[in-house]
């Protein structure tokens, strides 16, 4: 009898014993509030437009609870417009194994897909996903990568040129040749001026060291000139404009920011906004478990004018009144 007691109690022990450590287990479960995310941004280079970008990436995620150091690590670099670079950051990213790399501008997002298969990338700055070899289609882009198009109204680009120019004759391009989104934004623009019987020259570089040349030479050959979305231009732009402020030559530019740092007129996107659209599909691929092969490229119609007044005025070109609500002055808005 004693001993069957003994037993008993030697049964009852252990099982306090498992039951104790159960409980112990389930109290370091983590728990949502302890999830931790590493996220790697890689920049293309340094301007504006790129840099709002990031920008509202970085708010945006903010604003749902995720501040760097707070339930998530950003990783965040920059390739310097250099492609040795942006392939020297993807590494790292594969390397620290991100749970997620934001790629902003099309080469970085190449680089990085070129390293991975596996860690989802949601990128944001790239034109045409599909042009450049990033998905198989905007709807289904059927493997690691996903984002938000930078895509601009293009003809309504163009059209604005007309309205302010209505003289023009012949449109100049001003892009990189290796800069996919470029080659497109282009294409499409040529596309419309030939239908309206305009003619258009081009001149191409492959750096921003090419940029001053590129621009002299093409002022002598046109009466406006077009420069799309393209990096190494937007970050020159004051460059620009000191050679074509000094021909006479209006500047239509692919986006607000560059208009800002010299040139003349704009109708397009908004760079913050497709951030922010970037940041929660981000979050609904971490949070949800979405998959990037599902979901499809997103783009914006939410697009804002931007007009120089302080150019226009250099140029003696007379904004329209309908227009006049979108003049700006970046150098007093920069004062502010």
């Amino acid at each position: 009898m004693k001993k069957t007691s003994k037993i008993l109690a030697v049964l009852l022990a252990l099982c306090l014993t498992l039951g104790l450590a159960g409980c112990g287990e389930k109290t370091q479960q983590p728990q949502q509030s302890d999830v931790h995310y590493t996220i790697g941004i890689m920049q293309l280079m340094e301007h504006d437009a790129l840099n709002l970008a990031q920008q509202g990436f970085v708010d945006r995620l903010a604003e749902r609870g995720y501040t760097d150091g707070d339930k998530v690590t950003l990783l965040i670099e920059n390739g310097q417009g250099d492609q040795n670079n942006l392939v020297t950051i993807a590494d790292k990213f594969v390397s620290e194994n991100v749970d997620l790399a934001f790629c902003i501008a099309t080469p970085s997002t190449q680089a990085m897909a070129s390293k991975t298969t596996t860690i989802p990338i949601v990128a944001t700055a790239v034109t045409s996903f599909t042009k450049a070899g990033l998905v198989e289609s905007d709807e289904q882009p059927g493997g690691n990568i996903t984002g938000t198009s930078d895509l601009n109204p293009i003809t309504d680009q163009i059209d604005l040129l007309l309205q302010l120019c209505p003289d023009v004759q012949t449109v100049g391009f001003l892009y990189t040749s290796s800069e996919d989104n470029s080659t497109l934004q282009c294409s499409i623009a040529k596309d419309y001026l030939e239908n309206k019987n305009i003619k258009t020259v081009e001149r191409t570089i492959t750096n921003t060291n090419d940029i001053q040349q590129a621009v002299t030479a093409i002022v002598g050959e046109c009466d406006a000139i077009y420069i799309p979305t393209d990096n190494n231009f937007a970050s020159a732009m004051p460059t620009v404009n000191d050679v074509t402020m000094a021909a006479g030559i209006p500047v239509i530019c692919g986006e607000s920011n560059m208009v800002k740092t010299g040139g003349t007129a704009t109708v397009g996107i908004t760079y913050y906004g497709i951030g922010q659209a970037a940041a929660d599909m981000a979050l609904d691929i971490l949070e949800n478990g979405a998959d990037p092969a599902t979901m499809p490229i997103q783009s914006t119609d939410d697009y804002e004018y931007c007009i120089n007044g302080p150019v226009c005025q250099a140029l003696n070109i007379t904004v329209p009144e309908e227009l006049q609500q979108y003049v700006i002055d970046p150098a007093a808005e920069k004062a502010e």
